[in-house]
C-alpha cells in the first residue's frame, strides 16, 4: 500500500488511488464519486486536482490529488465500521504529516532509513514532550491540594473569625474586604488567576469535585508574594488597624 499522506506543493494531501486502495473501492468509482460531490468549482480546484497516473501497461489514466478538506467532504460518503476505521487512520496520518510539514525538515529526499529514524526520533521527542507537560500539570495538583498548609489556614480563618465577631460584621464581607485590599496592595486579579487554576487542573485530568473545590486561598498560597502581604492584611484586619 502506498503511503496514506504525503507532502505536495508545501500541502498535505492524498491522492484518489490511494484512497480507493484503502477503502477497497474500484479507482474509477472514486474518480466518479469525486466528479458526483455537489461542492462548488471554487472548492474543487482547490482540494481536488486533476492528475495522471501510468499503470503496469504504461498508460495513462486520470486521478486526482485530494487535500485534508477534500478527502473530509469525500469520505463522507463512505459510510460501514471498517470505512470509519480507515478515516481514523487517515486523520490520524494528516495530522502527523502536518506536523512533520510545520516543523520546516524535509525528509523526502532521504534514504528510507534515513527517514524512518528521524520519524521515530521526531516521536520519541513528542512522547517526552507530552510526559513533561503532564508531569508539571500533576505537579500543579499535588502542590494546590496534596501540600495545602492547613495550619496557615486555619489561623487566617480564625483571625477573620475573631475580627468579624469583635466588629459585628459577617465573616464573608470581612474575608472579601481581605480578598480586595490584597488585589490593591499585590496588584493581581484574584478571580483571574482562579480561573486559571481551575483551567490548569481541568487539563490535568482533575476530578469536577477537586475543581469546584479550588478557591482563592490555594491561589493565594501557591504565591509566597501574595501569601506574605495576604498575611499582612488579614493580621491588620484582626487588629482593627484596617477595619
Amino acid at each position: 500500500m502506498n503511503q496514506l499522506v504525503f507532502i505536495e506543493n508545501n500541502k498535505t494531501v492524498t491522492d484518489s488511488l490511494t484512497v480507493a486502495e484503502v477503502f477497497g473501492k474500484r479507482h474509477d468509482n472514486v474518480v466518479q464519486d469525486i466528479k458526483n460531490l455537489e461542492c462548488s468549482k471554487e472548492f474543487s480546484l482547490l482540494n481536488f486536482q486533476e492528475s495522471t497516473y501510468v499503470n503496469d501497461r504504461g498508460r495513462s489514466y486520470p486521478k486526482y490529488i485530494i487535500t485534508e478538506q477534500g478527502f473530509t467532504l469525500l469520505a463522507m460518503g463512505y459510510t460501514g465500521k471498517e470505512a470509519m476505521r480507515f478515516k481514523e487512520q487517515y486523520i490520524a496520518e494528516f495530522e502527523r504529516m502536518r506536523e512533520k510539514l510545520n516543523s520546516g525538515l524535509d525528509v523526502s529526499g532521504l534514504s528510507p532509513q534515513l527517514q524512518f529514524l528521524i520519524q521515530m526520533e521526531q516521536s520519541v521527542k513528542q512522547i517526552e514532550q507530552r510526559q513533561q507537560r503532564t508531569e508539571s500539570q500533576l505537579s500543579t495538583i499535588k502542590e494546590t491540594f496534596l501540600q495545602r498548609d492547613d495550619d496557615w489556614r486555619n489561623k487566617i480563618n480564625g483571625l477573620l473569625n475573631g475580627a468579624a465577631k469583635r466588629s459585628g460584621g459577617a465573616y464573608r464581607d470581612l474575608r472579601t474586604l481581605s480578598y480586595q485590599i490584597l488585589e490593591e496592595r499585590g496588584r493581581c486579579d484574584l478571580q483571574r488567576r482562579l480561573t486559571n487554576l481551575k483551567e490548569r487542573l481541568a487539563d490535568s485530568g482533575a476530578t469536577k469535585t477537586k475543581i469546584n473545590d479550588a478557591n482563592r486561598l490555594d491561589v493565594i498560597e501557591s504565591d509566597p508574594r501574595l501569601k506574605e502581604i495576604y498575611d499582612t492584611v488579614v493580621k491588620e484586619l484582626a487588629i482593627g488597624t484596617l477595619a
